[in-house]
């Protein structure tokens, strides 16, 4: 007899996690399915884990306000209790830096304060108070190693920053997807880890489960698809991607660690830094090293995988790209010959807005498009997908009256159509990690 569940979600990274969480809360009989051994060990675990509130539209700031409280009251909201390992979040604090491709952070600015978003509005000296081992220098546009001129101060000095005192970085990320499932788990929810989804069983229009590897059946009026960088070819599988203008896809990314100037403990004083200027953002990382990731400049080539699990997992020039651009921040950065950080997919959406919605197949759900700038919502993001099914399944149209969902910590009520799968795509977004 097939195993059967009142939802299966498929996925326990961060999002995939809270979600089941969410819904097992809820009293639902939910079965969470992966393929990996140990949860948060797919996208999640290449997750850079930034903490942040900045957002270039406010819908996507309201959401990011709401995340950081989840964070902050980390042991709170699992429930856990006393002498369980969880994940950490260090309240660093995050900078943004003022530059003519970003509008001098003023969008920014005003949704932070329409918020009620604690904010600092800083000059040269204040950054260099902070992170003395920065030059500002201006290097725009952002280059490639290859290209003539790159390393060369461009005119000028940049003027200043934004800094958000609230943002910071998750040190484990797929920990935190374990504190999750672990939290789901006490609420009764089941997990079956090492398993192939082949294929979405419909019948009469709706779902009505799963197809494993081994030809097993699991049976489910509600199946949520949080496949991350393998979301599309589930989408495909359940036949709900004619009607989507927003498709995901998985994107190959390369993250770089390096070790901190000497004599700067970057580790307990460093910022989350974000930086147009030079295409590059940064975080403080474990053993006084520094994160680097790209923030998609235009010369930075686009690597789309036509598979989520057969890509190139070795370095290329792009990791020494970056680690000389943060170079040009930093002159006293030293960059070893060895490469060291990570190299992993997003699962990215066509406007890098995620796609938190039901689909044309009763009682199958997505949140996808998640990669890159959706780790921070991850707790609100499953709450908000309980919801969704809820409303969903007590027979409410969501596309011609979508949800109307109440941000708990913050009392904001947003228009959860502003993440759905038939939107038009987002001009107000950076289309880029910044989301």
């Amino acid at each position: 007899m097939a195993q059967t569940a009142d939802a299966i979600i498929i996925g326990t990274g961060v999002i995939g996690a809270a979600t089941a969480f969410e819904l097992a809360k809820k009293g639902m009989k939910t079965l969470s399915v992966d393929r990996t051994r140990m949860a948060g060990q797919g996208s999640t675990a290449g997750s850079c884990a930034i903490i942040r509130m900045h957002y270039s539209t406010f819908d996507g700031t309201a959401f990011a306000w709401e995340g950081y409280h989840y964070w902050r009251d980390w042991a709170d909201h699992l429930g856990l209790g006393a002498g369980h390992e969880l994940a950490k979040f260090i309240e660093c604090g995050c900078m943004v830096m003022k530059t003519e491709q970003n509008g001098h952070l003023a969008k920014h600015i005003e949704n932070s304060r329409a918020l009620d978003i604690p904010l600092e509005e800083w000059g040269p000296e204040e950054i260099r108070s902070r992170l003395p081992v920065f030059d500002l220098d201006r290097f725009f546009p952002v280059k490639r190693q290859d290209e003539p001129g790159f390393g060369e101060p461009t005119g000028g000095a940049l003027e200043g920053a934004v800094f958000w005192p609230n943002g910071g970085y998750v040190t484990d990320p797929a920990l935190s997807a374990q504190n999750l499932m672990d939290a789901a788990q006490l609420h009764g929810a089941t997990i079956r880890m090492g398993v192939e989804v082949t294929d979405i069983l419909k019948a009469g229009g709706n779902v009505k489960g799963l197809r494993l590897s081994d030809g097993e059946e699991l049976h489910a009026p509600v199946v949520i698809n949080v496949g991350g960088p393998g979301s599309v070819y589930l989408n495909q599988m359940a036949g709900v991607t004619d009607e989507m203008t927003i498709t995901t896809r998985p994107l190959r990314q390369e993250v770089v660690h390096v070790p901190a100037p000497e004599g700067f403990d970057y580790e307990n004083d460093g910022l989350v830094v974000s930086d147009s200027d030079i295409g590059c953002y940064s975080r403080p990382e474990h053993g006084n090293h520094i994160l680097v990731g790209s923030e998609d400049p235009p010369c930075d080539t686009h690597i789309w995988t036509d598979s989520d699990t057969d890509y190139d997992r070795n370095f290329t020039d792009q990791w020494t790209t970056q680690a000389m651009r943060y170079g040009q921040r930093v002159p006293s950065l030293a960059i070893p010959s060895q490469t060291r950080g990570v190299v992993d997919l997003y699962d990215a959406s066509t406007d890098w807005i995620p796609i938190y919605d039901k689909s044309s197949l009763g009682g199958f759900y997505m949140a996808c498009g998640t990669s890159g700038n959706q780790y921070k919502n991850a707790p609100i993001a499953g709450k908000m997908m309980a919801e969704l099914v809820d409303y969903c399944e007590a027979g409410n149209d969501h596309d011609t009256a979508p949800l109307q969902f109440r941000l708990p910590y913050i009392g904001r009520v947003i228009d959860v159509g502003f993440y759905s799968r038939k939107r038009e795509i987002n001009e107000e977004s950076s289309f880029s990690v910044l989301g």
